[in-house]
């Protein structure tokens, strides 16, 4: 049986976007919500990683970026206190 090259060029495509995605979702054994309360509004984001700390920290960043205004706000945003954290998996 002969395969002709776009038959191998998509079984080779398909093997890579599976490895891809596997390789993406197994590295992402934590999920967490953070909410924040800065600036006079509140924001929750979730976001999934490796470790806790780095889904939390991820998730904070996305539920600052609509509340803060400016790289100064941005920074003082992820520097805050978030107002809760649960996380899940990992």
């Amino acid at each position: 049986m002969k395969i002709g090259r776009s038959a191998l060029f998509w079984i080779i495509a398909a093997g890579f976007v599976a490895f891809l995605a596997y390789t993406s979702l197994k590295s992402q054994g934590t999920t967490c919500e953070v909410c924040m309360s800065f600036n006079g509004g509140e924001r929750c984001a979730k976001a999934s990683g490796p470790t806790r700390d780095a889904a939390t920290e991820t998730a904070q960043t996305a539920a600052c970026g609509p509340l803060a205004a400016g790289m100064d706000q941005t920074i003082a945003c992820g520097r805050a206190q978030p107002k809760s954290v649960t996380c899940t998996g990992g």
